[in-house]
């Protein structure tokens, strides 16, 4: 019945973390007109938190090895924060053109996408 998540990110600057999104990470996208892109993103996972208020929604993004991922974005010129380790994985955030904080981590927790 469901063949896919749609995922939003608000943004003060949506036309550079457009921008950011298609020339730096190098997502496929297409453009949906004027300007506007939609990006395909990788396979997700969706974890369900307890909260005292609903409606609250995060994004971060996976990868295999987050300290190789910090020397690719320093080559592309984007700094990247200290690697915190949690008992869920390595993370580091990155700040979108935008302003907007975005996580990045290597996980350490099982997950969906690898069953092995």
């Amino acid at each position: 019945m469901i063949r896919g998540a749609h995922a939003i990110l608000y943004s003060a600057n949506a036309e550079a973390d457009r921008a950011f999104f298609r020339d730096v990470l190098d997502y496929p996208f297409v453009d949906a007109g004027h300007g506007w892109l939609i990006f395909a993103l990788p396979p997700a996972e969706l974890a369900i938190h307890p909260a005292e208020t609903n409606g609250g929604h995060e994004l971060f993004l996976m990868c295999d090895d987050v300290t190789l991922f910090i020397a690719q974005m320093s080559e592309r010129g984007v700094v990247c924060s200290d690697v915190r380790t949690e008992r869920w994985g390595l993370i580091t955030y990155l700040t979108l053109p935008g302003g907007g904080a975005l996580g990045v981590y290597e996980p350490t927790h099982p997950s969906p996408l690898n069953p092995g």
